[in-house]
């Protein structure tokens, strides 16, 4: 059997409601780096898929969103239960502090393992936490009200609840290669590589809370993406998961900004890992301009009017605008070829035709 090729977070989903509440709530009030704003690749719907980021816009800081107000999720265990943040040691006053100013609701100063957290709401009810991290030192974005000592460095892993934990446990450790490094009360922590931040899962354990819905749903966590580094490394995680019997795993699928697989979790997180392509999130955009507008697929190019009509119209907020940001589109846009061929050569996975009804604006 090979061994697991996890190397920590590569990336967050979640299901948002409002797309504009949603941008103002991560730019502003958390503090991120929107880095990309594209439409859901997969179904009929057209909607944003929303990319936020660090300062450097790193693997393990990255946060997607699907605005998808027109369905409302059922939050309950299977699923992303709150997703945290580090932030420099000794900053929890400001963030209370500027969580107060902000009118979010949030539940005061908190601890878990041993680290000092605050616990908050998104707009669409979504948890979201910012815990103290000494040792990362990865960039934050920051913003007029978010300076570099006090801003959001990425990850620190999200917290997942299921109502069993033996199973879920077995897949961390057996598929992935995490390694379970603490108890405290209803919480299970697991690391891999050498732990903290972006490289830590914590499991809730809520025996008798109901599931909650599997499909896009505002409020609700979607899926959580785990870093594999490489197509090959990708191709042996999904050898790994048949020789496990974990067979209902995706094929290989093209994201654009990276390739992935897809398995149902034995507790009902979904689950995929992901290879990032070799230009990144700079693949379409300059990187001191990303996220400045609506990027589509090259597949859905033809059809901007239609999608962008669908879209609930959004504007990214002065202050997240990376300094000397122009609209202008500069990229060297994919060709045809490049847009009909995958990894390795091979057509990739992906709807590249859809009649798209609905969207983001509420019908009235």
């Amino acid at each position: 059997m090979s061994n697991p090729v996890i190397r920590g977070i590569h990336h967050i989903t979640l299901c948002a409601s409002g797309a504009q509440e949603d941008v103002d709530f991560l730019s502003q009030v958390l503090g991120l780096r929107l880095i990309k704003q594209t439409v859901l690749f997969d179904g009929r719907y057209a909607h944003y898929h929303l990319y936020y980021a660090n300062a450097n816009a790193e693997i393990g800081s990255v946060l997607t969103t699907f605005p998808y107000r027109r369905i409302p999720g059922r939050p309950g265990t299977g699923q992303i239960s709150a997703t945290a943040y580090t932030v420099p040691k000794g900053s929890l006053p400001f963030w209370i502090d500027h969580l107060t100013r902000h009118n979010v609701d949030h539940g005061g100063i908190q601890e878990r393992f041993g680290q000092s957290f605050i616990r908050f709401r998104h707009p669409s009810g979504l948890f979201m936490e910012v815990i103290e991290d000494r040792d990362d030192t990865r960039d934050g974005w920051t913003t007029k009200e978010i300076s570099a000592d006090v801003a959001a460095r990425g990850f620190h892993g999200p917290v997942l609840s299921v109502r069993e934990i033996v199973e879920q446990e077995r897949f961390f450790v057996d598929a992935l290669g995490f390694r379970k490094t603490g108890t405290d009360g209803a919480y299970h922590r697991f690391e891999v590589g050498s732990g903290g931040a972006a490289k830590t899962l914590v499991l809730y354990h809520e025996p008798d809370r109901p599931a909650g819905s599997w499909g896009f749903g505002a409020g609700t966590g979607h899926h959580l993406a785990l870093d594999v580094g490489t197509d090959d490394a990708l191709a042996a995680q999904k050898n790994l998961y048949e020789e496990l019997g974990y067979t209902d795993c995706s094929e290989i699928k093209d994201r654009n900004y990276f390739h992935s697989i897809y398995v149902r979790s034995p507790g009902g997180i979904l689950t995929e890992c992901a290879a990032s392509v070799p230009e990144g999130f700079g693949k379409d955009e300059p990187i001191d301009q990303l996220g400045m507008e609506l990027l589509l697929p090259p597949w859905f190019e033809d059809r901007r009017a239609e999608i962008v009509a669908m879209l609930e119209p959004i504007t990214v907020p002065e202050a997240n605008r990376p300094a000397g940001a122009s609209t202008a589109r500069s990229a060297r846009p994919l060709q045809a070829a490049e847009a009909a061929v995958g990894a390795g050569g091979v057509a990739p996975s992906r709807r590249t035709t859809a009649e798209f009804i609905g969207g983001d604006v509420p019908s009235n």
